[in-house]
């Protein structure tokens, strides 16, 4: 499913760009971007038809639609949640087995609950180990905190490093109730109605706790929601205050309620400072280290044919400074590489035949053309930050 990977990551890009680029009355350039979202997420859908998702990317695409029907002139803002509520998701509703339509926060929010375990995240020690002493041990034991538990997690650094995963783990291991919500859904679907379902979001979120259950609400690309506050419309500056109003509800030290608030960034010195106390635990997710990237590429070897030649030790070094998605792309890339050269040489019409195994070379080819996503400037900035902030 790694190509669904890279369309859904696509399409999130695209997707909060339009939103930043609509912001900045940069309309235009909106439409555009919005487009791409929708091309990505129905690309994805016909790729994968069985794919769990489909029905939240499906709703997520005609949220796009519906904002450049909006900007193009052609409805009024009333006129697009009106046709929101009959035409256009009367499309969604037919998808439904009750034929029932969806309220505003469950068309943006993902629910279904993550199937990852701690074995899965190679790796970011510390990181587990911050995340089980604020989540997983005072669930295990409450008893044991009688000064309460954060309930505002922060994970920032460089992307691809495996933050997402560090939730999912998390999520899994307790059964929760996973609330995953992304910048993009929250400013291009909810529009003027944001605050009331950020407030509905957590009313939900509450509800499942004092059911008994462990609930995780799971703010993907924080800074796009979170940022500092500068030129924003009115709209945007009550939907921030609404999820300071909520944050606060769900951090009060009186309460034993187990809802967490866990936001991930990879900049997270465009937060604002309201919202940076409000997270009382701040890990850094880092590159991977040279024992992390030796098991992620012995992971990543598992699944291929690879030559005798072929020396992990050696690789490893070759991808300092890469992260965990860069090194997944270097395999990714040599392979794609050796079919691509097992089709033009006539054989693949053999239904018998295979490729070679993978050799050195052709992953030293791979490194002479690649480069880590993550820059030296980067990781000075992810390094100053977190001593200015750290709280683990």
């Amino acid at each position: 499913m790694s190509a669904s990977h890279e369309l859904e990551k696509a399409a999130t890009a695209y997707a909060l760009d339009a939103v930043r680029m609509d912001k900045q009355g940069q309309k235009g350039r909106a439409i555009t971007l919005y487009q791409k979202a929708i091309e990505s997420l129905l690309q994805l859908v016909q790729l994968y038809p069985e794919y769990g998702l489909n029905k939240v990317y499906v709703q997520r695409a005609m949220a796009y639609q519906e904002r450049i029907k909006v900007i193009q002139g052609g409805v009024s803002a009333t006129e697009m949640r009106d046709e929101a509520n009959s035409d256009a998701m009367g499309g969604a509703a037919t998808m439904e087995n009750d034929g029932s339509t969806k309220s505003g926060t469950d068309e943006v929010i993902v629910t279904e609950r993550p199937l990852v375990s701690w074995d899965q995240v190679v790796g970011l020690e510390d990181a587990k180990r911050a995340i089980k002493e604020a989540i997983v041990y005072p669930v295990q034991r409450p008893d044991l905190f009688p000064l309460g538990w954060p309930r505002g997690i922060l994970l920032f650094g460089p992307p691809g490093c495996g933050k997402t995963l560090l939730v999912a783990a998390a999520a899994s291991e307790l059964d929760a109730n996973f609330y995953s919500i992304d910048a993009a859904s929250i400013m291009s679907k909810w529009l003027g109605d944001a605050e009331k379902n950020v407030a509905k979001l957590f009313g939900a979120a509450r509800k499942s706790a004092n059911e008994g259950k462990v609930t995780l609400v799971f703010v993907d690309e924080l800074d796009s929601l979170m940022g500092k506050r500068s030129d924003e419309a009115g709209g945007e500056i009550r939907v921030k205050n609404q999820f300071l109003k909520e944050m606060d509800g769900v951090t009060d030290k009186g309460k034993n309620l187990h809802v967490y608030v866990i936001g991930a960034t990879n900049k997270p010195w465009n937060l604002d400072d309201a919202f940076i106390r409000r997270f009382q635990k701040r890990i850094l997710v880092p590159l991977p280290d040279s024992s992390t990237r030796l098991s992620m590429l012995k992971q990543y070897s598992s699944a291929l044919t690879i030559g005798n030649d072929v020396d992990l030790s050696v690789l490893s070094r070759c991808a300092e400074g890469f992260s965990g998605s860069d090194i997944r792309d270097v395999f990714q890339s040599a392979q794609l590489s050796l079919i691509s050269e097992f089709f033009e040489s006539g054989k693949a019409t053999d239904k018998e035949a295979k490729p070679r195994p993978l050799t050195m070379a052709d992953f030293r080819q791979i490194f002479e053309k690649r480069k880590p996503s993550v820059s030296q400037k980067m990781l000075k900035e992810y390094d100053d930050w977190f001593e200015n902030f750290k709280a683990l």
